[in-house]
């Protein structure tokens, strides 16, 4: 309550500056850069490699955060309301504790606005099944990159319809940027038919690689489906680790953004060892493994590949 009444305190000031101002070009009236917003990082990394130089793009949840929860700050709301485009992945991913409908609500914006673009469109949705979420829109579509190039291609129309000036350059980029997607989607299915069959059981605390497990034929098992407030229960404890043994799975997963604990208390009671971090919802940071989608997605394929494979 407290962080909305900030938003809204924080919006009467915004108004009253563009009350101000206006009269005044926007940076791109005057030949300056789009002004980008994103849910969070992995969307903020492709607007980058299509936009190039025509655009200045800002993350709201911060790297190694996780979107499905965020908090917005007042910073945010300054952001999203000077906004040219806004970009989410939708599939219930922001929607889920409907931060981001409040948010673009309190900026005087929708979600039907032409320029508040869900980068998902087009996407074939996985579903979920526990019962505290039956039948919602699974939204980890990006683990599989055929479903990253379609953002892709989102956003490439996004932009070139804001800024048709630069349309062979956001063409361009798109080009360089898709070849290498394709690239790194041909070198996992390789990856893959290296492991065993089966072995090729994916255990991670969320459920987050339905998408990645269809797409390159691993069976996905998890402790709970989607981080929420249910996470970590006795029962669920219990349903994985009886998967565990009974299938003789070799290795687990941590996701970065995760609290570990679940996970690690996992690995106690079967004697299968964590065998590394990968990426779901986040990132990495700057500098660092996996600071890019590409070499995100690449990690988590190796690593799997690696802890699988053995």
């Amino acid at each position: 309550m407290k962080k909305w009444i900030a938003l809204f305190m924080t919006m009467a000031i915004v108004v009253l500056v563009a009350a101000c101002s206006q009269g005044e070009a926007s940076p791109k009236e005057q030949g300056g850069k789009l002004e980008i917003v994103t849910t969070y990082s992995i969307i903020y990394d492709m607007v980058k490699n299509v936009g190039g130089d025509h655009v200045e793009v800002h993350s709201l949840a911060p790297i190694g955060s996780d979107p499905h929860n965020y908090d917005p700050l007042p910073a945010d709301l300054v952001l999203t309301t000077d906004a040219d485009i806004i970009f989410y992945n939708g599939l219930n991913l922001e929607e889920g504790n409907a931060w981001f409908n409040e948010m673009i609500e309190t900026a005087g914006k929708s979600v039907s606005d032409d320029n508040v673009v869900r980068v998902s469109e087009g996407v074939e949705p996985m579903y979920l099944s526990s019962d505290e979420h039956k039948n919602e829109e699974d939204p980890h579509a990006w683990l599989d990159v055929r479903n990253g190039i379609q953002y892709v291609e989102n956003i490439r129309e996004a932009l070139k319809k804001n800024d048709p000036t630069h349309a062979d350059d956001y063409d361009k980029n798109t080009e360089r940027y898709i070849a290498k997607l394709l690239e790194l989607h041909e070198e996992i299915l390789d990856m893959t038919q290296a492991i065993p069959e089966e072995k090729r059981i994916l255990v991670t605390s969320e459920g987050a690689f339905k998408y990645f497990s269809a797409a390159y034929d691993f069976q996905a098992a998890y402790i709970w489906e989607i981080n929420s407030h249910s996470e970590g229960t006795p029962e669920q404890l219990k349903s994985i680790i009886r998967i565990i043994k009974d299938d003789g799975v070799p290795a687990l997963f941590l996701e970065s953004s995760v609290d570990p604990r679940s996970m690690e208390m996992v690995s106690r009671e079967t004697g299968v060892p964590i065998h590394g971090k990968i990426f779901t919802d986040s990132l990495g940071e700057a500098g660092s493994d996996g600071d890019t989608y590409i070499k995100m997605i690449k990690w988590n394929a190796d690593m799997i590949a690696e802890g699988l494979g053995k």
